[in-house]
């Protein structure tokens, strides 16, 4: 998230919207990754306990929030497992009753006995019991009505409905523009989590052309998956060998554990299967120097081959989470060497935003409160700085030292001659008579010396 340069007015937002700065004031400041380690301080007692970071906060007042709603949700699904219980056996009984009185009429009439005056209250009783029944049930039943309401009188007690109002209009792209980009975020999540089916009618129902070279790799990727939880290696090998040297490239271990994996399942194949363990130990020789100590172990079991693995040292090779491993391994190389994102962004993005959206709703209230309705008017820039954890970080970012808000595609980081970097805009201020002087040393340099820098 970048903040944006309005940085007077988020440091007058107070104590209700605390934003940090983007760099640190009068330090000279190279090429500067927003990423900095965290260093603990010398001397003195350190904290044995760390406090919460602000998303951590946000995800339990959240999940708060969501608890709230479960209870009440989970009230109400008692009430209609209870009531259809009741319902059902109370049923039963005055139907048991009922055909008993029918049998009884049945017979007086075969008889030709006038109707008694037992048999008159008899059924009186039943019309009488039939009522209360039918009353005692409708009573439940709008007993489940007031708990229904108060399930979403708990969603509008924890949940802002307004959610759509926390940014302006003028923020986004026109809306079919923005329902197209949502359309296409699901069909891409769709077929990354192998609803292919799905994926196919969303794009019929939408009228959304997906190329098929964007469908492809998916498609592909979809198949091996399927082909490994069924534990079947030939898919993924031959996509492991045909992609071997790129595969080295980023220095995966794929194909060898691919190879380890079905070595393993003929040794759990016992001594009718040693010889082909043997001849299929050949394909390790590519992968000796790198993986020596993995591959001594394996052939190190088939010492224990006859006796059984199960109950030798070795038993941990026969061990099913190998199959769960291959698969994380696989998503992960294969998305890496694609080009693709191991988790789709769509679920990233509702991620993020179930940490964002709390803060930009305080955000809209102060900006309101304070009526400065002005302040937030950039598509690509939030007013202030949102941290969403270590997990959301994709690339560094560099804040320029000059002007305090962080460099973009139209406001580039610049090097200078003498090595300090500054944003384009801090370089265009600093122009004197078509000569620059660094702020932080006395060296005096033409502009156009300047070098962009691409983190």
């Amino acid at each position: 998230m970048t903040a944006a340069p309005e940085a007077g007015w988020a440091a007058g937002l107070g104590d209700s919207l605390r934003a940090p700065g983007p760099g640190v004031r009068g330090a000279p400041t190279k090429a500067r990754s927003s990423r900095r380690p965290h260093r603990p301080r010398t001397g003195g007692v350190a904290s044995t306990q760390t406090p919460p970071s602000t998303p951590d906060r946000v995800r339990e007042a959240t999940m708060e929030q969501c608890a709230c709603v479960e209870r009440e949700l989970d009230k109400v699904l008692h009430k209609f497992l209870t009531y259809g219980q009741h319902c059902e056996q109370s049923l039963e009984e005055l139907l048991h009753y009922v055909g008993q009185l029918r049998a009884e009429l049945a017979n007086a009439a075969l008889q030709g006995t006038p109707l008694s005056a037992t048999l008159s209250l008899v059924m009186s009783q039943c019309c009488r019991k039939i009522k209360d029944t039918v009353q005692k049930l409708a009573s439940d039943h709008k007993d489940i009505h007031s708990s229904v309401s108060r399930v979403g009188k708990a969603i509008d007690r924890n949940f802002d409905s307004e959610i759509c109002g926390v940014v302006s209009d003028a923020v986004w792209d026109s809306r079919e523009k923005q329902q197209q980009i949502l359309q296409m975020a699901i069909v891409e999540h769709l077929y990354q989590q192998g609803m292919l089916s799905v994926a196919e009618e969303l794009c019929q129902e939408s009228t959304l052309n997906v190329d098929l070279d964007f469908k492809q790799p998916f498609l592909e990727l979809n198949r091996i998956l399927e082909a490994l939880h069924e534990q079947d290696l030939g898919p993924a090998l031959e996509w492991a060998v045909s992609h071997r040297q790129r595969l080295l490239e980023l220095n995966s271990s794929l194909e060898f554990k691919l190879h380890r994996l079905h070595f393993i399942r003929l040794l759990a194949g016992g001594p009718e299967k040693q010889l082909e363990a043997l001849s299929y130990a050949r394909h390790f020789q590519p992968f000796a120097r790198l993986h020596q100590r993995e591959i001594q172990v394996m052939m190190g079991s088939l010492v224990y081959l006859r006796l059984g693995l199960e109950k030798s040292p070795y038993c941990h090779l026969l061990d099913n989470s190998h199959w769960a491993e291959i698969c994380e391994t696989f998503t992960r190389d294969a998305c890496s060497l694609l080009g693709l994102s191991v988790e789709s962004p769509l679920s990233v993005s509702f991620a993020s935003g179930c940490v964002a959206l709390p803060v930009l709703m305080n955000i809209k209230a102060v900006i309101e409160q304070r009526q400065c309705t002005g302040v937030w008017s950039h598509k690509d820039e939030l007013p202030i700085e949102i941290e969403l954890g270590m997990k959301c970080w994709y690339h560094s970012v560099f804040a320029c030292p000059i002007l305090r808000q962080q460099t973009s595609d139209s406001n580039p980081p610049i090097k200078l001659l003498c090595g300090h970097v500054i944003s384009r805009d801090a370089l265009n201020k600093l122009i004197n008579g078509g000569k620059l002087k660094c702020p932080y040393c006395p060296m005096e340099q033409n502009p156009a010396d300047g070098k962009r820098i691409i983190f």
